[in-house]
C-alpha cells in the first residue's frame, strides 16, 4: 500500500478484495461488459487465471479519504498467450538485446480481444491526474519487481489519448466489426453487398436448411441451466480441433455463468429436425445494451455453412431486430471481411522499462502503424460491398 497525500494506492491479488457494488458502480456505465466484477471474478474463481495459466492477478485500486475512487484489472504474465496482440517480435528483440522480456504487466480482460479496456475512475475525479497517479504506482511496482514493461490491450479510444500524454506508445491493430446502419430487416443488410455476394450469403443460409437444421436464439432466462456446461463442450471441441493450446477457460467458468452472468448471454443454437432440445452446435455471445460480442462457437458434427449461420447471419438478424448497433464477432478475419465485417482500427498501449527497448519502440512505432493502416485500407477495398455503399460502411 502506498499513500500519496489524500490518496492511497493498493495492490490486490484477487478482485474479490474489492466489493462488487463499488467496482460495478464504475464498470457498469461503460460500453464494454468485460470489465464488470462478475465476469472478472468468474475468470479468477473458476481457475481460468492463476498460477496454472500464467496469469497472476495484480489489480490496482485508489482510495481518497478511505473511499474507492479508481480501480484497474492488471495481470503479471510469464508468456504472451491469450492476449490476441502478438508481441513475439518484441520479445525476440528483447532477448537479442540481452534482456528478459518476461515477466511483463498486462492490462486487459483475459482471453478477450474486445475493445474497451481502461482504468475505472469515479466521474467526480480528475481523470488525467488519477491516471498519472496510477501510472506512477505501476512504474514503481514494475521497477521493484523487475518487470520488463506495461501493456494495455484493446483500449478504449478516448482513454488512449490520455495515456499517450503519460508516455505510452499506441500500437495500431485491427478487428472485424459489424455496424448496424439503421437496418430494419436482414434484407436491408443484404442490400449493401454486390449481387454475387448476396447470392452467396443466401446460398450459405439455405445450406443450413438443407442439412435439416433449425436455428434458435436464446437469451437470459430462456437458456436452460444444462446448456452452460454444454457451452464448454462446444468451446473445448473447437479448441481441440483448430486452436491447440488455446483452451484458456475452464468448465467451471461456463457453469458459473448460469448464476453470475446469464442476463448478458445470447446463444445462437442449431438443432436437428428430430431434436429441438439438444443443440448440435451453437455460438456464444455477450450483449450489453447496443453492443454484442461473439466469443466462442462449436459443433459436434460438420455441417456445411453452419459456422457462418451461427456466428454471423443469425446473430446479425437478431441484432437488427433487437436494437444492437455494434457486433464484434471475435478474433480472426478470414471469413468475416466478405460477410459485412469491415476492418476497424483498435489500439494497444506499451511502455518498456529497459531504455534501449523504449528507444526502439518510440523510433519505429509510427512506421509500424503506417504499415498497419495500409493493411486496413487494403482489406476494406476488397470487401464485396456495392460501390455506393463502400465509404459508408467502412468509414
Amino acid at each position: 500500500m502506498v499513500a500519496t497525500s489524500q490518496y492511497t494506492v493498493t495492490w490486490h491479488s484477487q478482485i474479490a478484495e474489492i466489493p462488487k457494488d463499488i467496482w460495478d458502480a464504475l464498470a457498469q456505465p461503460l460500453k464494454t461488459p468485460f470489465l464488470e466484477w462478475e465476469w472478472l471474478n468468474n475468470i479468477e474463481v473458476s481457475g481460468s487465471v492463476g498460477h496454472r495459466s500464467g496469469w497472476q492477478a495484480c489489480h490496482l485500486s485508489v482510495k481518497r479519504d478511505g473511499e474507492f475512487v479508481a480501480m484497474a484489472p492488471l495481470y503479471i504474465k510469464g508468456h504472451s498467450y491469450g492476449e490476441f496482440v502478438f508481441d513475439h517480435q518484441w520479445a525476440d528483440l528483447s532477448h537479442r538485446l540481452g534482456h528478459e522480456y518476461y515477466p511483463k504487466m498486462v492490462g486487459m480482460t483475459p482471453f478477450t480481444p474486445a475493445v474497451g479496456y481502461r482504468f475505472l475512475i469515479d466521474a467526480s475525479e480528475d481523470e488525467l491526474e488519477i491516471c498519472r497517479l496510477m501510472v506512477a504506482a505501476i512504474n514503481q511496482f514494475c521497477d521493484r519487481h523487475n518487470i520488463s514493461g506495461c501493456n494495455f490491450l484493446f483500449v478504449d479510444p478516448k482513454w488512449k489519448n490520455i495515456m499517450e500524454q503519460l508516455g505510452f506508445s499506441a500500437w495500431l491493430h485491427h478487428g472485424y466489426i459489424w455496424g448496424n446502419e439503421n437496418f430494419e430487416t436482414f434484407d436491408d443488410y443484404l442490400g449493401i453487398f454486390t449481387s454475387n455476394q448476396r447470392k452467396n450469403i443466401k446460398r450459405e443460409r439455405k445450406a443450413v436448411d438443407k442439412a435439416g437444421l433449425q436455428m434458435k436464439i436464446l437469451t437470459g432466462d430462456e437458456i436452460p441451466d444444462h446448456y452452460f456446461p454444454l457451452i464448454y463442450r462446444f468451446y473445448s471441441s473447437t479448441c481441440d480441433k483448430f486452436f491447440w493450446g488455446s483452451k484458456y477457460l475452464t468448465k467451471r467458468f461456463f457453469a458459473n455463468l448460469a448464476t453470475t452472468y446469464r442476463h448478458r448471454v445470447v446463444l445462437a443454437t442449431a438443432y436437428t429436425e428430430k431434436d429441438d432440445q439438444h443443440p448440435v452446435g451453437l455460438s456464444f455471445c455477450i450483449r450489453k445494451n447496443e453492443n454484442m460480442y461473439g466469443r466462442y462457437w462449436g459443433a459436434f458434427d460438420e455441417y456445411d455453412c453452419l459456422h457462418f449461420e451461427a456466428c454471423y447471419y443469425k446473430p446479425i438478424q437478431w441484432a437488427i431486430a433487437n436494437g444492437v448497433k455494434m457486433y464484434d464477432p471475435g478474433a480472426g478475419g478470414k471469413h468475416k471481411r466478405r460477410r459485412g465485417f469491415p476492418a476497424r482500427p483498435n489500439y494497444s498501449l506499451h511502455q518498456f522499462y529497459q531504455p534501449k527497448m523504449q528507444q526502439i519502440l518510440k523510433a519505429y512505432i509510427d512506421e509500424i502503424n503506417e504499415m498497419e493502416q495500409s493493411e486496413i485500407d487494403a482489406i476494406n477495398e476488397d470487401i464485396p460491398f456495392k460501390k455506393s455503399e463502400v465509404q459508408l460502411k467502412i468509414s
